[in-house]
């Protein structure tokens, strides 16, 4: 079962199923005392998993955010309706941004997350799930976007998150040792990302070790 939200928070029992899809459908129940939130630029950029509400609220008075990206996409169940409610009473901007946890990073998306980046109006918080995979991707992303290089980028995908680099989700560690490898060095790294990254060849080279994929998929069900 994937969500029992109706997609109405705007009646009692709408709210109530929204909490109850949040909380124990989609594991908010840990996310309540567990953020997994870092600073990613300082000032600029912030990482974490999916934050209810209230830890909105608090990111918005701790850091002065501005805006929410959403990794997630519209996932249409009870933790993204609260949060996108939360957003508009606090009056954050709000980005759908949809990345893939276990596929090769396209460029289009790539493109569309630094044009969001770019043109933040100020402190942004960027969340998936869990904060594990599309939030270490995007942090790594938004480091290079800043001129870092790929071993800082790759800091940001590791174990100390919740990500597994032997699963399916280590492509996104194989991106980031494919720009090291070809075009850290040579060409900045939105041009390597136009005029060099092949897609179709990451995914091709690209094996993950399946007991890994299990552990990460199944036991530890990250998306």
């Amino acid at each position: 079962m994937d969500t029992i939200f109706k997609g109405d928070v705007n009646t009692a029992r709408g709210r109530m199923l929204a909490w109850v899809d949040a909380l124990f459908i989609d594991h908010a129940v840990f996310r309540l005392i567990w953020s997994n939130l870092v600073t990613v630029v300082p000032g600029r950029l912030y990482r974490c998993n999916h934050p209810t509400p209230q830890r909105l609220a608090r990111l918005k008075q701790r850091y002065g955010i501005t805006t929410v990206i959403n990794l997630r996409g519209q996932a249409k169940n009870g933790s993204d309706a609260l949060s996108r409610e939360a957003a508009r009473e606090l009056g954050l901007a709000f980005h759908d941004m949809s990345l893939e946890s276990r596929g090769a990073p396209q460029v289009d998306r790539i493109l569309r997350l630094h044009a969001i980046y770019r043109d933040l109006p100020g402190p942004a918080v960027m969340h998936c799930k869990s904060g594990a995979d599309r939030a270490g991707l995007a942090a790594g992303l938004c480091v290079l976007f800043e001129g870092g290089t790929a071993a800082q980028a790759l800091a940001h995908l590791s174990l100390r998150y919740g990500h597994i680099r032997q699963a399916k989700t280590g492509i996104l560690d194989a991106f980031f040792l494919r720009y090291q490898r070809e075009g850290e060095g040579k060409k900045p790294f939105l041009q390597w990302v136009q005029e060099d990254y092949d897609v179709e060849a990451l995914r091709r080279d690209f094996h993950a070790n399946g007991l890994a994929s299990f552990i990460n998929d199944w036991v530890l069900a990250h998306e």
